[in-house]
């Protein structure tokens, strides 16, 4: 044995016994007392939370095992896991779950490059940047119904919308925009309202950001765009995670936009998950394929969250690397 793998395995003996001594100065009674008063506090939201969520979930895992269809109250009867092999059976689930996935993807990608340009920007200094900087801010805060309703008649109609009226010296015009283009002009819609989000997200990482190594660079012969590959989208990337992750778990569950714009239509060209289920449920009545459906997405959902959640955390506790 070496010399210093003695030296190691005494200073190892040494801080368990530390450790032990520690452990038996404590009073269980005290610490478990103090843990309770320490929790104690969070009983109430936590109560809340499982009677807002787990309750109704559980109800909906019991209706996702029943064949019940509203139209037929006394029709209701056990059926075990058939509505979950109906739904995996069934090709508008699929159709409807890609146009999911396509919603997310392009929402998140076209917010995230438009907010990053537009935080570079704002990032200079000039005047009425904070004019600027609030008017930019504004889509975040309008409800989505009114924005997509705002998106149907103000922007896209395809007699009174401005988008024509720009496009018409172009020899385009009278171009219904929802109807032939139902799924783009949804994504355009949100887009328009989470660019503002991915913007603050990145302005915020821009200015933590220590200037003095972006002078340090400048004084070593870096260009703007060097600087900007080198340093500054480096830094910027956990923030991006952070905003592409965050609005992932959020357009899951996109509703409002498809519900005032297009329907989910023509047919389900632009129907989302959600939407689907609220088909299923309140336009088809079939309580038990919605239910398996809604559980289905929850799953789904947490895979998500689970996802962000494990990035957002390496991202800001620097221990990717050690992973």
């Amino acid at each position: 044995m070496t010399t210093t793998q003695a030296r190691a395995e005494a200073e190892a003996a040494a801080q368990a016994e530390h450790v032990a001594r520690i452990k038996s100065k404590q009073d269980p009674g005290v610490s478990r007392a103090e843990g309770w008063r320490l929790r104690g506090p969070l009983l109430p939201a936590l109560i809340f939370m499982i009677v807002v969520t787990q309750i109704p979930f559980l109800f909906t895992l019991y209706y996702s095992t029943l064949s019940w269809n509203l139209v037929r109250p006394g029709s209701r009867e056990f059926v075990g896991l058939q509505n979950y092999l109906d739904v995996i059976g069934d090709s508008t689930f699929w159709q409807v779950a890609v146009n999911t996935v396509i919603i997310i993807v392009a929402t998140v990608l076209i917010s995230v490059v438009l907010g990053l340009i537009l935080a570079l920007l704002l990032d200079r200094v000039f005047l009425g940047r904070g004019v600027v900087r609030t008017l930019l801010i504004t889509p975040f805060l309008v409800t989505p119904v009114a924005g997509a309703l705002m998106w149907k008649t103000a922007m896209l109609d395809p007699v009174f919308g401005i988008v024509n009226w720009l496009l018409t010296p172009f020899g385009l015009e009278h171009i219904d925009w929802v109807s032939r283009f139902p799924l783009s002009s949804v994504i355009l819609a949100l887009v328009w309202q989470w660019t503002p989000f991915m913007m603050l997200l990145i302005l915020a990482g821009l200015q933590s950001m220590p200037r003095d190594i972006l002078e340090a660079g400048r004084v070593d012969g870096a260009g703007a765009f060097q600087l900007f590959r080198e340093l500054t989208l480096p830094h910027l990337r956990r923030f991006i995670e952070l905003g592409t992750v965050l609005g992932a778990i959020y357009l899951v569950n996109t509703f409002d936009q498809i519900y005032m714009m297009t329907q989910g239509g023509p047919g389900t060209s632009s129907a989302n998950l959600p939407f689907y289920i609220y088909q299923r449920a309140f336009l088809g009545f079939d309580i038990g394929q919605a239910a398996a459906m809604g559980v289905i997405v929850v799953i789904f959902t947490m895979i998500i969250a689970s996802f962000a959640l494990r990035l957002i955390f390496k991202s800001f506790t620097g221990k990717e690397e050690a992973a």
